[in-house]
């Protein structure tokens, strides 16, 4: 049985539905993340969960009991959530150890302090307990909100948006740390962000979210590699598609030669059978496209962007279509150079249609 099932939600802020019939289920130890641009409704499901905010039809249950539904609304403080927020949410006049111990009601003395210096070491802050909040980092405060959610020992974590206000290094970090701290104890969590580079680090399952609905629930890799839709291969990575023609159930042909391997039924069945052209967009990751001096297509470099270790190339086809392709940083083209290519694709991913990206 899962901890967290939401079967068929929806909620609405007067006329204006912003979680429509959303479904999907953790299993006990698991972390999960709602991934989304702003406005999907992701946020909006997280206080569904909490018990913030009710709902208008479905039901959320967690460990098989309903706390919420049409007619059913059990209170926050009855749910055994923890929450960790976007600002933190510390007290200033408590000390760490007091921000930490502050929901551990009905623990008294030594029970208590033993509690706060366990959940003060597992997030490493053991001597950091005596001081207040703003004598802490950033990257500090967000460990104590973290340990103050964990300290009394809930069912479930809600995450909201808990790096937004970190710099970009910082987040890197503290993400895996904070991914670490939760499974080691052994706590579902659910993490809302609209960075995939957070989700990808912290969640074991993620859900695209889109106008409230989830378009995919699924691993890291399956949404970077089997993404179900064009709006899940455009917002996951980086990616360009080009047209193409499906020759078969397993082979697909466009401007840079052949791809092979499995096409879905709804891009080549009907046309196939009626002897008719079969259109489709091709998606390319940059990984996909290798430079490689022996090959003999040619692509001109139009753009590139210095990652350390590598260079992005935006490179221009002959047909003026352009593709991106990652390449090590000791091969520094000039813009205007033509430079050899080829393909390296594991994963062939195709969609119905010729919305491929226009020439240049």
């Amino acid at each position: 049985m899962p901890l967290l099932r939401l079967t068929d939600v929806s909620h609405a802020y007067g006329h204006h539905r912003v979680v429509d019939a959303l479904s999907l289920s953790l299993g006990q130890g698991a972390i999960g993340c709602l991934l989304g641009p702003s406005g999907c409704g992701k946020t909006t499901v997280l206080r569904a969960i909490a018990g913030f905010e009710p709902v208008s039809a479905g039901d959320i249950r967690i460990k098989g009991a309903t706390v919420s539904s049409a007619s059913t609304h059990v209170p926050a403080e009855r749910r055994r959530i923890g929450m960790v927020f976007q600002d933190y949410a510390l007290f200033p006049h408590l000390t760490v150890a007091g921000n930490i111990g502050f929901g551990l009601h009905g623990v008294a003395g030594a029970a208590r302090a033993a509690r706060v210096a366990e959940m003060l070491a597992t997030v490493g802050l053991a001597s950091e307990g005596a001081k207040y909040p703003h004598e802490l980092s950033g990257g500090q405060q967000q460990r104590v909100a973290l340990a103050r959610a964990l300290a009394p020992g809930p069912d479930l974590l809600l995450l909201d948006e808990p790096f937004s206000n970190l710099d970009v290094d910082l987040r890197e970090r503290l993400s895996l740390e904070v991914r670490d701290i939760i499974k080691q104890s052994g706590i579902t969590a659910i993490l809302v962000t609209h960075d995939q580079h957070e989700a990808f680090a912290v969640a074991d399952e993620i859900g695209i979210m889109h106008e409230g609905r989830i378009q995919q629930w699924d691993t890291p890799y399956n949404l970077y590699h089997r993404p179900a839709n064009r709006f899940v291969a455009d917002f996951v990575g980086q990616g360009v598609f080009l047209s193409g023609e499906v020759l078969s159930a397993s082979e697909v042909r466009m401007e840079l030669g052949v791809l092979r391997g499995h096409i879905p039924a709804e891009c080549s069945a009907g046309c196939l059978a009626c002897g008719q052209t079969c259109r489709v967009a091709v998606l390319l990751r940059p990984d996909d496209i290798v430079h490689d001096d022996a090959a003999t297509a040619r692509a001109e470099v139009v753009a590139k962007a210095f990652r350390g270790a590598e260079f992005l190339y935006t490179l221009r086809l002959p047909s003026g279509a352009r593709v991106l392709s990652l390449v090590p940083s000791h091969h520094n083209h000039a813009i205007g150079e033509r430079i050899g290519i080829r393909l390296d694709v594991d994963h062939v991913v195709v969609f119905r249609n010729t919305e491929a990206d226009p020439a240049a």
